[in-house]
């Protein structure tokens, strides 16, 4: 097979082009993972929470959270943290202001992510103010 036929990347354009009737949403995908044990984790994490909850509050946030491991059996600091942000520049700057990153407990990196498939759906039972996201 030449190399034409199997290519190793897409310009973004092309994908754009085959995904136009599509979201197309750009998000920005910031991965953590601890430096040095969990010991500097813990140690930051209660800022490093604040912080998650004052992106989301500022509209920033779209979504957070750990990563288990494979087995779903436990933690070992690693976590994702999805932003809107106006380019790749602005989340890496978005990233280098969270407590855990600063205080060199956790390093990250952070990859441009395109919605384009999925749904959501969210009730909102106004007689026990519960809302439930599915």
């Amino acid at each position: 097979m030449a190399e034409e036929d199997n290519p190793k990347s897409v310009p973004a354009a092309g994908v754009l082009e085959a995904s136009k009737g599509m979201l197309q949403k750009q998000l920005y995908a910031i991965f953590t993972t601890p430096v040095d044990g969990m010991g500097p984790v813990f140690a930051n994490l209660e800022e490093h929470l604040k912080f998650q909850v004052s992106l989301e509050q500022q509209g920033i946030m779209f979504a957070a959270g750990p990563m288990w491991t494979d087995d779903e059996q436990s933690w070992e600091g690693e976590g994702m943290v999805i932003v809107r942000a106006g380019s790749r520049k602005e989340a890496v700057a978005i990233a280098e202001n969270d407590p855990m990153h600063r205080a060199g407990a956790r390093r990250f990196t952070v990859r441009p992510w395109l919605i384009n498939e999925g749904s959501m759906t969210v009730r909102i039972d106004f007689s026990t103010q519960r809302a439930v996201i599915a």
